[in-house]
């Protein structure tokens, strides 16, 4: 007889869970030993038992190697907390930071960047800036036609007293073309907003009718307003069609000054510190140094008000604060993964793991190493009040942080921070790549960078005497479009407008403000300068970028552009890249910017050439603070191809290798115990079927005739006998 096997016979496997004998694709029978008598589950489960131990060895295995994963997890989260705390301590620029308070918070309010001067200023707010409205005659509703054409807006000062309009030349022009489809108040202003010419376009209703408010975007003087008008009914100044929105301020009313205007452009003033200070907008950088004032309101008349300028020691503070706890964690986790209990006899998941103490390592060397290169004074950390206790974590002296930083701010910046401090004023410290070594190196100036320019041809169109045109220069639509590219950029066709120019500034500004203000150049940031040459008679255009990807081109004029700009289809010459040498190696030169070779100390050491003469020009100093290199440690730890990863790579490899054992194992003592129930079922049946024919004998040996009791069983015996 048999039945199914009972559960909890089977063996366990990977993971602590046992596997169904059904998944092997039959049931199996096994015999209770009804045949033979043997407890035959029993005896399977014993040898499955046995069959099961190497299983078991492999789970506890695994349960190792899987304590050991997470042990490494855990370190790597500590190591990411560790890198964390020092991004407020690896740049120079996070300890560039200062603090402002002022005595009065009504007149302006201030930022302060790391250039700064610590330091108490008086300032006195005697005008606010403001920008330029305009306002239009009344128009019956905001759907009334204007009329079609082209409207260019212009920037620059008027001067009333001798009724001149000189260009801006840092702002550039800008045009908006109103056709039949935008051609009433609310078209008109919608084109102009849209076409971000630096004018603000509104509708105001003011009880009589509806006038279009042209604002200027900037504040200030310079950028009083001029709208010059191109107007599809062919008068370009009256009172009728687009024209009604002309405004020259040098023109008569009606007659071009067409707007009214309702806010003057101003620039604001203030003194600091006794000194007279004139600005275009209430934002004024320029004033202080590292010093951001947002002018709010005046001052009242001799009575100014103190801003005072200090270094922010409570940032400073709370990162090399972080650093410490930071620190302290890593070094408690790692002690905790790698230590072993002697009370318990415990050993921690990551004991004798080489990856892990050279984690640990590292850190530790990296601290114990003095500074080398520029430092700013100090050389290691005890000197400013972190230093290492008996157990090995770090103990911070807050009092002596605040003396280090009170006394040599910048000093303390340079033990945590990568910096470069050159001697030459004219060049500046841009970066540092991750193989730069610290030391102090030489600059040498081969060459400078220069910007591309065009020089425009000779023409005695454009002779002049003292800053005004021998004969005035008259433009029309034959000779005022061209096209140009810029750094590489094609324009649109440039367009200057017509008129008679009778000095050369004013054509000059003209010039500059059309093809800056060329939406395709500006989109890309390109941008020029032009000037005008007197020995020549020449106008020279020059891109606003250094270096080999600067250059200047005029690619199509108009039929007689040339003759009377001189600006005829020809090609400039490029610009070139900064050359030299950092520490004597060769170094790449793009623009202004020198990188040191690679392979070198000075491998990616970045330094901006700004001006000067070519030769020696002094050295830069470079050091890599603790926390830069620390940081630049933990990055290489945490990265894919660090020490971590791959160890985390070999236990998750092993695991599986263990998990394919434990698998196989389990498969074969599943094969093993189908044949041992096979087996006993067929010997539990063979002692079944020998009982079976044993009782069979016995009853026919009883049936016998001499087999009966008495007296006759003995005669026969007897008789048998003899």
């Amino acid at each position: 007889m048999s039945t199914v096997l009972p559960t909890g016979t089977t063996p366990s496997s990977g993971g602590g869970t046992a596997p169904s004998l059904s998944g092997t694709g039959a049931a199996i029978l096994t015999s209770t030993g009804l045949g033979s008598g043997i407890n035959v589950n029993s005896l399977v489960s014993a040898l499955v038992a046995a069959d099961s131990i190497p299983v078991q060895t492999l789970q506890t295995q695994e349960a190792g190697y899987q304590a050991q994963l997470s042990a490494y997890g855990q370190l790597q989260s500590s190591l990411s907390i560790f890198q964390a705390s020092m991004q407020g301590l690896s740049g120079i620029s996070n300890f560039q930071t200062l603090t402002s308070a002022t005595s009065d918070t009504s007149h302006f309010s201030a930022t302060v960047a790391g250039n700064a001067i610590p330091g108490n200023y008086s300032i006195q707010v005697n005008q606010l800036a403001q920008a330029q409205s305009l306002v239009s005659s009344d128009f019956s509703s905001t759907s009334s036609t204007v009329g079609t054409g082209t409207l260019t807006f212009q920037f620059g000062t008027y001067d009333s007293g001798s009724s001149t309009f000189t260009l801006n030349n840092s702002q550039p022009a800008g045009s908006v073309v109103i056709n039949s489809s935008n051609d009433t108040l609310g078209g008109i202003a919608s084109a102009i907003n849209a076409a971000n010419v630096g004018v603000n376009a509104s509708i105001l209703n003011d009880g009589n009718g509806n006038r279009l408010v042209l604002t200027s975007n900037t504040s200030g003087a310079a950028n009083s307003l001029r709208i010059t008008v191109n107007d599809g009914d062919g008068t370009n100044t009256n009172m009728t069609g687009l024209s009604q929105l002309a405004y020259d301020p040098t023109a008569a009313v009606g007659g071009g000054q067409n707007l009214t205007q309702t806010v003057a452009a101003q620039n604001a003033t203030l003194s600091v510190d006794g000194v007279n200070i004139t600005n275009s907008s209430n934002t004024v950088s320029n004033a202080i140094q590292g010093v951001t004032l947002n002018l709010l309101a005046t001052n009242t008349a001799g009575s100014p008000t103190t801003l005072t300028v200090s270094q922010d020691t409570t940032a400073a503070t709370t990162a090399v604060t972080n650093f410490v706890n930071a620190y302290n964690t890593l070094f408690s986790s790692v002690s905790a993964m790698t230590a072993y209990d002697a009370a318990t006899q415990t050993a921690g998941p990551l004991q004798g793991d080489a990856s892990t103490r050279s984690v640990l390592t590292q850190i530790q060397n990296t601290l114990d190493q003095n500074l080398t290169g520029f430092g700013g004074g100090f050389t290691n950390l005890s000197q400013i009040g972190v230093t290492v206790q008996a157990d090995g974590t770090l103990q911070l002296n807050t009092s002596q942080l605040q003396s280090a930083l009170s006394s040599n701010f910048s000093g303390v910046a340079g033990l945590f921070a990568a910096q470069g401090v050159p001697t030459d004023s004219q060049i500046n410290y841009v970066g540092s790549g991750s193989n730069t070594q610290p030391g102090t190196y030489a600059v040498n100036v081969t060459q400078l960078a220069t910007q591309g320019s065009l020089t425009g041809a000779s023409t005695s169109a454009l002779a002049s005497t003292g800053g005004t045109f021998n004969s005035p220069v008259v433009l029309n639509s034959s000779n005022n479009t061209f096209g140009i590219t810029v750094n590489g950029v094609q324009s649109g066709t440039i367009t200057i407008n017509q008129g008679t120019y009778t000095t050369v500034s004013s054509l000059v500004s003209e010039i500059q403000s059309e093809i800056n203000g060329d939406s395709a150049l500006k989109a890309a940031g390109a941008a020029v300068s032009v000037s005008y040459n007197s020995v020549g008679s020449q106008f020279v255009i020059t891109s606003n970028q250094y270096g080999s990807a600067s250059n200047v081109s005029i690619t199509s004029a108009g039929t007689n552009t040339g003759s009377t700009l001189g600006l005829g289809v020809a090609s400039g010459t490029a610009g070139v890249d900064v050359a030299g040498t950092i520490d004597g190696y060769a170094a790449s030169g793009s623009g202004q910017n020198l990188t040191g070779a690679s392979g070198t100390p000075v491998d990616g050491l970045q330094l901006q050439v700004t001006g000067g003469l070519t030769g020696a020009r002094g050295t830069v100093g470079y050091s890599e603070g603790y926390a830069y290199q620390l940081s630049n440690l933990a990055t290489q730890m945490l990265s894919s191809s660090g020490p971590i990863a791959a160890r985390t790579a070999g236990i998750n490899n092993t695991i599986t290798g263990i998990n394919n054992q434990i698998t196989q194992l389990n498969q074969q003592i599943a094969n093993d115990q189908a044949m041992y129930y096979q087996e006993f079922n067929a010997m539990d049946s063979l002692v079944g079927q020998l009982n079976s024919t044993g009782s069979l004998l016995t009853n026919e040996l009883a049936a016998l005739p001499w087999s009966n009791s008495g007296g006759q069983s003995g005669s026969t015996s007897t008789k048998l006998g003899g």
